[in-house]
């Protein structure tokens, strides 16, 4: 009987401490929280501004002194640094290789011989890249003319896609490991449209402008049948604007046909097309991406028709890298937000036509 009274005692003074607990129970452990991956920037702390001069013949304008050169950033104009040496290139070669450019790729698998020694000069280095529904390192960055040219040899054709802006996205990457006194240079041999890629075009194009990088392309699309047999010069165009095609949604009116048609990358007509590409939530390009890449960054495109159209296409291109003007400035209004405009003008131009890149996206700090 002890026994069992000493039991009910115990049993009962353990009931209130259990109501008690239950009363007040322990919280539950805080959840932790998805973190949403945010896109972090450097600040802009130097601009580089290419900047090639034609005369009326399209020509370009060579002897010109730094102090000529005035350059306004969203109207404000800014100290510039003009170097006048030749700044070593750093360039990364991507070249598509889908099935629809077979015919065309036994040319190009010539052409690796041409660019180091006219493009890159002694201290410029190349890598190169192969681009389908696949993106394929083939040589990292060298100065060995013999290592260019054997990638770019091998090269063969291969699936349907063309990942023009993933391959722009990579040739990107490499060259953010290039020391900053190195001009960036990534060529295109490719046609202008994209199939297939998994980077949004809009936020490849803004890391290629922050980190300074220029598009050229020499393109493909022209060519298909017409490697072996001459071609006539092209006609002028005479069409009326209504008779262009366009892009999906895009009306044929004479300003969105220069935006398409047209070879002056920084026009005040463009600047409108390209802010709206950063505005853009869903960062569709109205442009062909090889298109929008070559004018927002300032670079050329260079079309080939006939079998030793290529070549000339590279000695252009190669001409314009060497006689264009290297601009430099750290913005003085970094403080503002959205779309920075560049406008580079040149005393006693004329009739010159200056070209330079359009502009940059500043994020807000």
């Amino acid at each position: 009987m002890r026994k069992l009274t000493c039991f009910l005692l115990l049993l009962c003074g353990l009931l209130p401490a259990q109501q008690s607990k239950s009363k007040h129970p322990e919280p539950p452990p805080p959840e932790q929280k998805e973190e949403t991956p945010l896109l972090i920037r450097a600040p802009v702390t130097n601009i580089l501004a290419p900047t090639k001069v034609f005369d009326a013949s399209g020509n370009m304008v060579t002897g010109i002194r730094a102090g000529q050169f005035h350059l306004f950033d969203n109207d404000k104009e800014q100290t510039i640094h003009v170097d006048e040496s030749l700044i070593p290139i750093s360039m990364v070669i991507a070249i598509q290789c889908n099935n629809e450019v077979d015919q065309i790729l036994p040319k190009v698998n010539r052409i690796g011989n041409m660019i180091a020694p006219i493009m890159l000069g002694q201290q410029g280095e190349a890598a190169v890249i192969a681009f389908d529904s696949r993106i394929r390192t083939m040589q990292d960055f060298t100065s060995d003319t013999d290592r260019i040219t054997a990638a770019v040899s091998k090269i063969h054709g291969g699936s349907m896609s063309s990942r023009l802006v993933d391959a722009v996205d990579a040739a990107e990457h490499m060259l953010r490991t290039r020391p900053k006194n190195r001009q960036k240079i990534i060529l295109l041999i490719s046609e202008t449209r994209d199939e297939g890629s998994e980077n949004r075009g809009q936020e490849t194009l803004d890391f290629v402008l922050a980190n300074n990088v220029v598009v050229y392309q020499v393109t493909m699309s022209r060519v298909l049948g017409k490697l072996t047999a001459p071609a006539a010069d092209p006609r002028p165009d005479t069409l009326p604007p209504a008779m262009h095609p366009m892009p999906s949604m895009v009306p044929a009116t004479p300003q969105t046909v220069m935006q398409t048609y047209g070879t002056d990358g920084n026009s005040a007509q463009f600047v409108p097309l390209i802010k709206e590409v950063f505005q853009d939530v869903k960062g569709i390009f109205k442009l062909p991406a090889a298109d929008l890449f070559t004018r927002a960054t300032g670079g050329s495109k260079f079309d080939f028709y006939r079998g030793q159209g290529l070549d000339d296409a590279i000695q252009r291109m190669a001409a314009e890298l060497h006689l264009e003007y290297m601009l430099s400035y750290s913005p003085n209004d970094k403080d503002e937000g959205g779309w920075h405009e560049i406008r580079v003008e040149v005393d006693g131009a004329g009739k010159d036509r200056v070209k330079s890149r359009p502009g940059y996206w500043m994020g807000v700090q």
